[in-house]
C-alpha cells in the first residue's frame, strides 16, 4: 500500500494535502465506495459473532445478524446523500453539528462519536487477537501490539485513500475465501460436502441437544426466541455504530457527489451475504462436526460458552473442515477484517481530533502543513491508546461478544438528534445537546436493573445476557423519541436555514501545492468549484436523495418484514429442498458481492489503471512519461520522452460538463 501511494503521487499528481489525507480529495467512486463500505462493515465480529450467534441459535441467527446490520447501511445512504447536499466541504459529520447548534451539542457529539470509535477499535483488537491466539499460540497481548503496526504504516502514509484502496484488497480477499469455505462445505468437502448431509446432521444435532426456545427445539427454523432477542439488540447496536462512527461520515465524504448513493447501495447489498452466508456455512458446520468428526478440536464434547462468546466457532469449523488450510485461510480474513476495519477507525479518530478538536478550539488558521502533522500524531496516539486499553479488557476477561452487545446501550441514545441534525429544521440545540446525555442515564439504569432483577449480581455474565442488554438497546434507542419532543416543547422550535453548514471551509492547502511545484487546482481534491459546477451537483444531490428514500424503504421492508416474517410467524421448520434452496440462494449472493464489490471497481478505474501501468513501464524503460497524466479535474501534458517529472510538468485546465 505504501508503494501504491507512491506510485499514485509520481503518475497520477495525488499530493498528499489535508484534503487528500482526510476526504481522499471527495472523488472517489461507487465501486470504491461500496467495497470500503462492506470493507469497514466487516469487522472481526462480523465473521465471528454472527458464526456464534448462528452457533446457538441455528438458521434463524445468521439472518438477523445480517439484516439487522444491513438495513442501516441502507438508510445512512439517505443520511449521506443530505451530508453532501448540505456541507459540501466538511471533514467530519461533527463539523456540522458545530456549525449548526455551538459548542455544547459539538462536545456532547464529539464524545458520543469518539466512544463509538473507541468501542469498534476495542471489538476489532480483542475479537482479532482472540482468533490469533487460539490459531497460532501467540500471547494474544502481543497480537493486541502487533494487530495494528501494518495499519498505522500504511494510514500514515497514504491516509484516507490508502485505506480506501486497501479495503478493496481486503474485500477482494475475503470474499474469495467465504466463497471456498462455502463451496467446500456445501460441494466438495470428503467429511460434509452437500446440503443434505449438513440438514442431516442437523436434526441429529437437535435431538441431542435441543434450542431451548426455537420451535420443537430446531436448528433449522427461523421461529427462534433467543435469535430474535438477538435481532433487537443487533439492530439497535449497530445503528449506534453506523450513525455515529465518523468512519461511514469519512466514506460519504470521500464519495464523488455523484457516486455516494450507488455506493452505498451497492455495499449494503453486497454486504448482506458475507455475515449471511459465512455463519449460515461454519455455525452449521460447527454443529454438524462438533460431536460427529475427530478432527474437531473439542470433540467428542460441544464448545464451552467461553469459547463461542470469545469467536472461536469459525476457527474451530475451519480447522475442523480443512485442517491447516482452514486454519490459514481464518487468520487470513479475521486478519483482512481487523486490519482494514481499523484503518477506517484510525481515519476517523484522526480527522475528529485534527478537525473537531485542533482546529475548531486551539488553532483556527492552521495550515494544512499543521493539519497533516496532527493527524499523523493521532493516528499513532490512538493505536496505542486502543491496543493498551485491549490489555486490559482482557486481563478482565471482557469479550468480543460482550462489547458487541453492549455498544447500543452506550451509543444509541445519540442516534436520532444526529439525523435529524441533517433532515429537520426544527431541533434546538437543547434538544440535540441534552437527549444523548439523558437516554444514555435511561439505558444504564434500563440495563442494570434488569440485571440485577434477572441473577441478583452485575457480574459480566449477568450483565452480558440477552434480557438485560435487550432492555439497555431499546432504551437507548427509543427513549431520544420520548425526550426530543419535550425538549424542543421545552425551548422552542428552531428554525434553522441550513447555511452554516455551508460556510464550512476546506484546509488552507496552498503551501503544501506550492512546496511540490504544483497549482492546487489540478492536484485531486484541490479545486474549487465554480457556482454553475455548484448548482449542477446540487440537482444531482437532489434526485439522488429522492432515490435513496424510496430504495432504502423498500429495502428495508424486504430484509426485515417482507422476508423473515412469514417464517418466523409460521414457525416453519426447513424441509431438506428449502435448506438446500436456502444455502443456494447465499452461495449465488455471494458470487453477486464479488462482482459487486470485487470486479466492478476495477472496471470503473479502468481507464486509470491502464494510464498508471503505461506510465510505469515507460518510466523503467526510460522512454519518459506517456503524452498525458489525468487529474481531478486537469490533464497534465508531456510528450513521449519527456522525462520532466509529472511535478513540474505544464498544466492545462480541462473542465469536464459530466
Amino acid at each position: 500500500m505504501i508503494l501504491v501511494t507512491f506510485i499514485l503521487r509520481r503518475y497520477n499528481r495525488e499530493l498528499q494535502t489535508s484534503e487528500m489525507f482526510n476526504t481522499a480529495g471527495r472523488t472517489v467512486k461507487s465501486g470504491l465506495v461500496g467495497s470500503a463500505v462492506v470493507s469497514s462493515w466487516t469487522w472481526a465480529a462480523t465473521l465471528l459473532q454472527s458464526t456464534g450467534v448462528c452457533y446457538r441459535y441455528g438458521v434463524s441467527g445468521p439472518f438477523w445478524y445480517a439484516s439487522g446490520a444491513t438495513v442501516q447501511i441502507l438508510l445512512f445512504a439517505t443520511l449521506a446523500i443530505e451530508l453532501k447536499r448540505r456541507a459540501p466541504n466538511a471533514h467530519t459529520f461533527l463539523e456540522v453539528i458545530k456549525a449548526r447548534y455551538g459548542t455544547f451539542p459539538h462536545i456532547v457529539f464529539m464524545v458520543f462519536g469518539l466512544v463509538t470509535n473507541i468501542l469498534v477499535s476495542l471489538m476489532l483488537i480483542v475479537g482479532g487477537s482472540a482468533t490469533v491466539n487460539a490459531l497460532t499460540g501467540m500471547h494474544t497481548i502481543a497480537a493486541i501490539y502487533l494487530l495494528p503496526v501494518g495499519v498505522v504504516a500504511y494510514t500514515l502514509v497514504g491516509g484516507l485513500k490508502a485505506t480506501i484502496l486497501t479495503d478493496w484488497i481486503h474485500t477482494f480477499i475475503l470474499l474469495i475465501i467465504i466463497i471456498i469455505f462455502s463451496l467446500t462445505t456445501y460441494a466438495s468437502s470428503d467429511i460434509l460436502g452437500s446440503p443434505s448431509k449438513v440438514y442431516d446432521l442437523l436434526v441429529e444435532a437437535a435431538l441431542k441437544h435441543p434450542v431451548d426456545g426455537n420451535k420443537d427445539g430446531s436448528y433449522l427454523t427461523m421461529q427462534s426466541r433467543e435469535g430474535a432477542i438477538f435481532f433487537v439488540i443487533n439492530i439497535v447496536g449497530n445503528f449506534g455504530t453506523v450513525f455515529l462512527d465518523n468512519g461511514y461520515y469519512n466514506k460519504a465524504i470521500a464519495a464523488s457527489p455523484v457516486h455516494a448513493l450507488p455506493g452505498y447501495i451497492i455495499g449494503g447489498l453486497c454486504w448482506f451475504a458475507i455475515p449471511w452466508l459465512t455463519a449460515t456455512t461454519m455455525g452449521l458446520a460447527a454443529l454438524s462436526l462438533e460431536q460427529t468428526n475427530p478432527a474437531f478440536p473439542t470433540y467428542p464434547f460441544r464448545m464451552a460458552d467461553a469459547d463461542v462468546s470469545a469467536g472461536l466457532v469459525l476457527p474451530y469449523a475451519a480447522v475442523g473442515l480443512m485442517g491447516q488450510g482452514g486454519a490459514i485461510a481464518t487468520l487470513l480474513i479475521v486478519f483482512m477484517a481487523v486490519t482494514s476495519a481499523t484503518s477506517s477507525e484510525l481515519i476517523a479518530v484522526s480527522s475528529i481530533f485534527t478537525y473537531d478538536l485542533y482546529r475548531t478550539y486551539f488553532k483556527p488558521d492552521a495550515s494544512g502543513k499543521s493539519l497533516i502533522y496532527m493527524s499523523h500524531c493521532i493516528v499513532i496516539g490512538y493505536a496505542l491508546f486502543i491496543a493498551t486499553f485491549s490489555v486490559g479488557l482482557w486481563y478482565a476477561g471482557i469479550s468480543m461478544g460482550y462489547l458487541y452487545v453492549m455498544m447500543g446501550v452506550i451509543i444509541s441514545s445519540a442516534v436520532l438528534p444526529a439525523t435529524l441534525t441533517l433532515t429537520w429544521s426544527g431541533q434546538n440545540k437543547w434538544a440535540a445537546g441534552l437527549t444523548p446525555i439523558v437516554g444514555l442515564i435511561v439505558a444504564l439504569i434500563a440495563w442494570l436493573v434488569t440485571a440485577k432483577k434477572e441473577c441478583g449480581d452485575l457480574g459480566v455474565k449477568c450483565t452480558g445476557s440477552n434480557n438485560p442488554m435487550l432492555a439497555g438497546n431499546v432504551a437507548a434507542l427509543l427513549s431520544p423519541v420520548v425526550l426530543i419532543p419535550i425538549f424542543t416543547l421545552a425551548f422552542g422550535l428552531d428554525k434553522y436555514d441550513w447555511k452554516s453548514m455551508m460556510a464550512i471551509r476546506k484546509g488552507d492547502d496552498h503551501k503544501l501545492a506550492d512546496e511540490a511545484g504544483l497549482d492546487l487546482e489540478t492536484v485531486p481534491g484541490g479545486h474549487e468549484e465554480s457556482a454553475a459546477e455548484f448548482e449542477e451537483e446540487q440537482k444531482k444531490l437532489t434526485r439522488a436523495g429522492k432515490i435513496s428514500k424510496s430504495m432504502t424503504v423498500a429495502m428495508t421492508l424486504i430484509l426485515l418484514v417482507l422476508w423473515p416474517m412469514p417464517l418466523y410467524g409460521s414457525g416453519y421448520i426447513f424441509s431438506k429442498p428449502f435448506f438446500t434452496g436456502w444455502v443456494t440462494v447465499g452461495i449465488i449472493w455471494i458470487f453477486a458481492s464479488f462482482f459487486g464489490v470485487g470486479l466492478f471497481p476495477v472496471y470503473e478505474g479502468r481507464k486509470t489503471l491502464v494510464h498508471t501501468f503505461k506510465s510505469i513501464y515507460l518510466d523503467l524503460s526510460g522512454k519518459g512519461l506517456p503524452k498525458t497524466i489525468h487529474a481531478q479535474h486537469g490533464v497534465v501534458e508531456s510528450t513521449p520522452g519527456d522525462h520532466t517529472p509529472p511535478e513540474k510538468a505544464g498544466v492545462k485546465e480541462e473542465i469536464s460538463a459530466s
